[in-house]
């Protein structure tokens, strides 16, 4: 007996059956009202977006094997707290009313804010952009490779990118060829790290043919810029270091760089030498959040390491202006509630509804800081917030487009696509 649709839906999210499973992906466009055009970028399978009560979710098809892998390997990723689109559902024994077979269906949730390359590099500086992408890519890589995961496929298509205060954040898209290894060998990481910059290098490449990207671009020098900063960024991470056992002070050093690039340090590996003069260090990294993971401690806030280094900075300076008023110390869980409560809550609370969706919640009020900031510094005086907030919405919300979700009015997809050949690789190039 051949099975019917079945569909594999983690809860929290809609059960997606009044969509058209009995329709190749392809050709939904004219059949249901909940597809969306979202800018995204290049795909080797059909993508196509539909929208539930203001979420979004990516229906990408392929075969039952695949899709099945991919869920589970983007479930574990979540698990364990690294960034990437979150898995919703699989979908499998589709077929259409004549009986013939179709693809299974992979569903995620879209990621909010979400931008791909191809917009960032129409609304951002080549400068700019590069050094901000390249670490945001280079922070991501890292860290999967920390925890065992062989991407296999990294490229700018397969990257979506957030704001983060004045940084971004890169978070993985398909994980299609992933793997998960117990340990890390360095000759797999490298293999990975080969794929990278040959994948990106081709993105750089099309996005220059396209139009896309400045033409005095080198594609070979970004990637070389990569590999290095990866390098960098491994070697703090991982290296040991021998110093002194004298020159204790060193090993403090170490874990507040680490913390500074936002890596939480578990443990220390310390083996002193025979003699007792020397001391060998190799920090345990658990994951990238120090400075969120005391945010969210402090507040309940779910933001990005950077948005969070920005408001504990913020939460810190209010809670010496509260101690001060009190004259005398006042515990941290206390400081945090009034700096909730009488600073980020009534900033959150004084933005238009219609901004609400120009940019995520911490990444206004991060907007908002160094907006009253500047005015304050041109006006010589301290600038409240409700005085800050009239000109942050006249001279900063107003001119912000809305970001939460790109919609492709412009048939960017398409311009995209067009860089494809039939069989769904880059036109020129082989897609691994």
């Amino acid at each position: 007996m051949e099975s019917g649709l079945t569909s594999i839906i983690r809860q929290g999210h809609p059960d997606f059956l009044d969509l058209p499973w009995n329709v190749p992906l392809a050709q939904w466009d004219d059949v249901t009202e909940r597809q969306i055009r979202v800018r995204r970028g290049l795909s080797r399978h059909v993508v196509r977006m539909v929208q539930y009560d203001g979420r979004v979710y990516a229906l990408k098809e392929t075969e039952q094997r695949p899709a099945e892998q991919e869920y589970s390997m983007l479930r574990r990723l979540e698990d364990e707290r690294l960034p990437a689109v979150r898995a919703v559902g699989v979908v499998t024994g589709r077929r259409t009313d004549e009986g013939e077979p179709l693809g299974a269906m992979l569903i995620t949730r879209f990621l909010d804010f979400a931008l791909p390359y191809q917009y960032l590099f129409r609304t951002t500086s080549t400068a700019e952009l590069r050094e901000r992408l390249l670490d945001s890519a280079v922070v991501l890589l890292a860290r999967l490779h920390l925890e065992g995961f062989f991407w296999g496929d990294i490229s700018l298509a397969n990257v979506l990118f957030r704001r983060d205060a004045g940084a971004m954040m890169a978070y993985l898209v398909d994980a299609e060829t992933a793997e998960w290894h117990a340990t890390m060998s360095d000759q797999r990481r490298l293999y990975d790290l080969d794929l990278a910059r040959e994948n990106i290098a081709g993105g750089l490449l099309d996005a220059i043919e396209g139009g896309f990207l400045e033409p005095t671009i080198d594609p070979i020098d970004v990637i070389d810029d990569l590999q290095a900063r990866y390098d960098w960024l491994w070697a703090e991470l991982t290296a040991e270091e021998e110093v002194d056992a004298s020159n204790r002070d060193r090993i403090s050093q170490r874990i507040e760089r680490l913390n500074a690039m936002g890596f939480d340090v578990e443990d220390l590996a310390v083996v002193q030498s025979a003699d007792g003069s020397r001391l060998r260090i190799r920090p345990m990294v658990v994951e990238e959040g120090h400075a969120h993971l005391r945010l969210r401690r402090l507040t309940g806030l779910e933001v990005q390491e950077n948005q969070a280094r920005t408001l504990l900075a913020a939460l810190d300076a209010y809670g010496v202006y509260l101690e001060r008023e009190a004259g005398k110390p006042l515990p941290e869980a206390i400081k945090a509630y009034r700096w909730l409560s009488e600073r980020y809550e009534p900033v959150m609370e004084a933005i238009p509804d219609r901004y609400r969706s120009r940019l995520d919640g911490a990444q206004l009020v991060y907007e908002f800081l160094n907006h009253r900031f500047a005015k304050s510094r041109d006006r010589g005086r301290e600038v409240e917030n409700p005085e800050a907030m009239v000109t942050f919405i006249s001279e900063v919300l107003e001119h912000l487009p809305d970001e939460k979700t790109l919609i492709d009015e412009e048939g960017a997809n398409e311009a995209h696509d067009a860089l494809l050949g039939s069989d769904g690789h880059r036109s020129g190039r082989s897609d691994r």
